[in-house]
């Protein structure tokens, strides 16, 4: 990542997302003095002081009308009261990019609520927490080239990035890698279980388990090949792994998985337009 030029960030919400993106910031140079967070709980904001340096606030006040990017990491379903409070006590931060982490809260009920005209709307997942997320973005029309690249500088000591052309293709976004943690968590359960009923102490099974996803998907990472020709690399006609696939595909794992990820998905949607109605 290149050096930062001199950039202020303002984070409504100072979870642990937005503190894994305030410690990407930090590693890559950026001062604390340039940083500052809103974050109710006074336990929270004694963390965020005591591990990056940074100035932390119970309410919004003037200071927030300075930044450059202001980063909307509350829940959801408290965005519009924060927003108010943002609007009262600091009506300049309007003028920031206003860069959101929330889920289902959309474009335009974000552009209303805080008075700001550029929005990027995105959708990280959990291993941002540890640097290797993958995050999902949306540019509203009224955002250009350099609210492209400030949401990049934000966003991108937490993992890969990747835009999306269309706000509705969030939701596919949130489907397959912002609920996907959890998919592979699940398949971790069921593989270590499995491993016990063979006759594996459960720590021996955990660890197989884990260590065979960590490596396959590093394997995936660093290979040109595809995942279906990685796959095929380690199934030999006749052999163990091919009697296991021949399980999986009798039981149409691959079919449920593409209907777990629809529900995911028109679940999303339905959460947005859930928010969306409290706002007419």
């Amino acid at each position: 990542m290149r050096p930062m030029q001199p950039l202020t960030i303002g984070f409504i919400g100072g979870g642990n997302m937005a503190g894994a993106i305030i410690g990407g910031l930090r590693a890559a140079g950026v001062e604390a003095s340039s940083l500052r967070v809103v974050e109710p709980f006074e336990a929270q904001r004694r963390r965020l002081r005591e591990q990056f340096g940074i100035e932390a606030l119970a309410e919004p006040d003037a200071s927030l009308e300075s930044v450059n990017v202001l980063v909307w990491a509350v829940k959801p379903q408290q965005f519009a009261e924060a927003a108010q409070v943002l609007r009262e006590r600091s009506p300049r931060s309007a003028e920031a990019l206003q860069l959101s982490i929330m889920a289902g809260v959309r474009c335009r009920a974000i552009a209303a609520r805080s008075g700001a005209a550029r929005v990027v709307r995105t959708m990280p997942n959990t291993p941002a927490l540890i640097g290797r997320g993958v995050t999902g973005l949306y540019a509203n029309p009224a955002c250009g080239a350099a609210e492209r690249e400030l949401a990049e500088r934000v966003l991108g000591a937490t993992g890969q990035l990747a835009w999306v052309d269309a706000e509705q293709q969030l939701d596919a976004v949130t489907a397959v890698s912002g609920s996907g943690p959890a998919y592979v968590f699940y398949v971790l359960e069921a593989m270590t279980a499995a491993g016990v009923r063979l006759g594996l102490p459960e720590a021996t099974a955990g660890r197989l388990a884990l260590g065979t996803i960590a490596g396959a998907a590093a394997l995936a990472e660093s290979s040109p090949l595809s995942a279906g020709q990685l796959r095929e690399q380690v199934t030999s006609k006749g052999g163990t792994t091919a009697a296991a696939l021949e399980v999986l595909t009798a039981r149409d794992v691959a079919g449920a998985f593409d209907q777990a990820l629809q529900a995911a998905a028109r679940r999303a949607g339905e959460l947005a337009d859930a928010l969306d109605a409290t706002e007419s």
